[in-house]
């Protein structure tokens, strides 16, 4: 029976997937197939649709979108890119090196790869282009740096991470072999996200030096000007404290990631609107709108997604998907490596939200049965995802780069290997030494 279901599951979705058609189409067409040859009552599919989009820790989903989108609207990612420039100075690929410290900023805000890309992109690819690097350059640099937009937090790719894996308890064998594993937490993962996110900001800013090096590349002739630090960070100020209420109220548990969200939107309304005044009633709609349709996307995939991992889990083919890894190799340097590359095949061509929501009850039962924290599991997950944002065919990041920079996507992606290698090898050291995502935590208590 559940070799046919698989075969019914993923043989339905991956055909609709090759015919083109979208990707909520196929998860929900495929699962309803597999509802009706199990006999199921369709009804079963809407109610456990509609649990799957009901749970408080997802309306910070649309709330941190909502913000991200106002703090573009009010000038506070400008800011951010200004104060990020003045830092560069004359390091050498300085412009390139400052693209990736604002989209650090940005992605601290928006929680999101794209929206990180687009609003850094915007500013900094044409005064890239403007300096004399070359286009497929700004554009590669741009859109691997707005991977960390999902990486650092807050994050909408470790929140759904996290709502996914709350329904995947630890199995008691895990519990008795390892011990009680640590229960997954939005903002656990969120704090366990700074390290590896500062790792592979490091790894871009490496490859960027060498390469702007080779290419000729240089910073301002200016110099650092201690005066010109401080004036950005003056101007900056309200929009570098956004990310320090947003955070700071989560981890002093003032309030909870959903509620840091609504905060999040309130403080972007008065900065932009009364502080800063850049916030109009267009632009206000203008990002009302953007939410709207980013959400209803996010949500819909959500809604096929959940009952397609939840036929799966009923099933027991995570189990059995589990069974047949361990019975290659125990070894869980080789379940790494595995999983990491299966992670990084899926990336470049599945949505990041999709693929945790299918993948997370199929690969989350192999990590406890080699003793891997959930916490750090979902980490590698969700960096090794953000380096599809950067991969062809669906990399998001390389179209809105590409849209900036007018250049097409073959040359950007190109361009772009260089950081997805380094990058690469930035998750296997965060695989491989679990104190990188998992020292901030336990340090906070968590």
């Amino acid at each position: 029976m559940e070799s046919q279901i698989i075969l019914i599951l993923f043989g339905g979705f991956l055909l609709l997937m090759f015919i083109g058609a979208p990707i909520t189409v196929a998860l929900g067409v495929s699962t309803l197939i597999s509802f009706l040859y199990l006999d199921e009552n369709p009804i079963k599919f809407v109610q456990i649709a509609f649990t799957s989009v009901g749970s408080f820790p997802l309306m910070a989903l649309p709330a941190f979108i909502l913000a991200g989108a106002l703090m573009e609207a009010a000038g506070l990612s400008r800011r951010l890119i200004n104060v990020a420039e003045s830092f560069a100075g004359p390091f050498t690929g300085g412009m390139s090196a400052a693209t990736v410290f604002a989209c650090l900023f940005f992605g601290a805000i928006s929680g999101s790869g794209p929206a990180t890309t687009a609003a850094v992109g915007m500013l900094m690819i044409p005064a890239m282009i403007q300096r004399g690097y070359g286009r497929s350059y700004a554009s590669a640099i741009t859109a691997s740096s707005g991977g960390l937009g999902i990486v650092i937090p807050p994050s909408i790719p470790l929140i759904i991470f996290g709502i996914a894996a709350l329904g995947m308890p630890a199995p008691p064998a895990a519990v008795e072999q390892f011990g009680q594993f640590q229960t997954v937490s939005i903002p656990k993962l969120f704090i366990a996200g700074f390290m590896p996110a500062f790792l592979i900001a490091g790894s871009l800013l490496l490859m960027n030096y060498f390469l702007a090096k080779k290419r000729g590349y240089k910073g301002s002739s200016e110099g650092w000007s201690a005066r010109n630090i401080w004036c950005e960070l003056y101007r900056g100020f309200w929009a570098l404290m956004a990310p320090v209420v947003i955070l700071g109220g989560i981890y002093s548990g003032f309030f909870t990631p959903t509620e840091a969200a609504i905060v999040a939107i309130f403080y972007t309304l008065i900065v932009g609107a009364f502080i800063y005044r850049e916030l109009s009633w267009q632009k206000l709609f203008t990002a009302l709108e953007t939410t709207t349709w980013l959400t209803g996307r996010v949500l819909l995939i959500m809604f096929t997604a959940t009952v397609f991992g939840r036929l799966l889990v009923e099933n027991q083919i995570p189990a059995i998907i589990a069974d047949g890894m361990l019975s290659v190799t125990d070894n869980i340097y080789i379940i790494w490596a595995l999983v990491i590359f299966f992670l990084l095949f899926v990336g470049m061509f599945m949505e990041t939200l999709a693929t945790i929501l299918i993948l997370v009850p199929v690969m989350l039962p192999v990590a406890y049965s080699v003793g891997i924290d959930p916490i750090h599991f979902g980490v590698v997950m969700v960096c090794c995802l953000g380096i599809g944002f950067q991969t062809p065919p669906l990399g998001e990041n390389l179209f809105i780069a590409s849209g900036i920079s007018n250049i097409s996507i073959e040359k950007i992606s190109v361009a772009a290997l260089p950081f997805a290698f380094v990058n690469t090898i930035a998750i296997f050291i965060i695989a491989f030494f679990p104190e990188i995502a998992l020292w901030l935590p336990r340090f906070f208590g968590y």
